[in-house]
């Protein structure tokens, strides 16, 4: 994929006699084109990278979570930061992305930063993890869903997590709709896991180029659909497959990844739950 960026004209500097005819938005955008022409050519420009020899790779940066996204391109170019250099991301990669999950508090604490991340990358949300774990009482189910209009006023003025009220209303909701599922199927895990995809459903090409071209999969349109009639909210197709990808129900890490044989034998060796 090719990104072409078109140069901006040549501006000249306004004359006194011009400028008093100009309106301010005019001169505002003026203003900001002949700055930004001044600073493509200084020693801070972003280094310029022949398209057709570094094809873009959006690892970190879409919205989904990528297939293993530890496992960057090896042609990515050496001036360009690398996502997973971050060792709060490696550790992530390494020890949790992929691996199954059955505890009901971690599943649900899975699928409500997963629609903190909707529009976001994955680091962003790493980074404040651990404040959300405090805001939302360690994400245990029974005090979320005790949370209030007060408890939402106060969360936005948080700069430790992403103050985003529709975002905040849906975990407190998703709490009390969690606690419905709990009623009926004996956990959330049990309710979760019967959406797992069955080994005909998925393609054998595990390649990098396959798997990130997958947003949404049939399983995920499934329990998306589920989840939304019974009254959750940001649960669409994409952040469920995000969900299921990071929670275990479906191994994403690519075939060259070292992880991928681990976390099948977890896979292999995990009881479903059922209640």
């Amino acid at each position: 994929m090719i990104f072409l960026i078109k140069t901006p004209p040549r501006i000249n500097k306004i004359s006194p006699r011009r400028k008093h005819r100009l309106q301010p938005r005019q001169l505002r955008a003026r203003s900001i084109l002949q700055n930004y022409s001044a600073r493509r050519n200084s020693i801070h420009a972003i280094p310029r990278i022949a398209p057709h020899r570094y094809p873009y790779v959006p690892i970190a940066h879409d919205q989904r979570s990528p297939p293993c996204p530890r496992n960057l391109c090896p042609r990515w170019p050496a001036a360009l930061p690398r996502p997973g250099d971050d060792a709060l991301y490696r550790h992530y990669h390494d020890h949790e992305w992929g691996r199954p999950v059955i505890s009901d508090t971690r599943l649900f604490e899975k699928i409500c930063l997963e629609g903190f991340q909707s529009g976001l990358s994955r680091i962003t949300i790493l980074r404040k993890r651990d404040r959300f774990r405090e805001v939302f009482h360690g994400f245990d189910i029974a005090k979320v869903a005790a949370m209030d209009e007060a408890d939402i006023e106060r969360l936005l003025l948080d700069a430790g997590i992403i103050r985003h009220r529709g975002k905040i209303a849906a975990t407190i909701n998703n709490a009390k709709r969690t606690l419905e599922v709990q009623q009926e199927f004996g956990s959330l895990a049990a309710y979760i896991w019967r959406f797992e995809p069955q080994p005909g459903h998925r393609a054998d090409d595990y390649s990098w180029s396959a798997l990130s071209a997958v947003a949404q999969t049939d399983a995920s349109r499934a329990l998306s659909k589920d989840l939304r009639k019974r009254g959750f909210n940001f649960v669409g197709p994409t952040t469920c497959y995000a969900f299921m990808q990071s929670m275990g129900m479906v191994n994403d890490h690519i075939e060259t990844c070292f992880c991928r044989p681990e976390v099948d034998a977890a896979r292999a060796a995990l009881k479903r739950p059922v209640k």
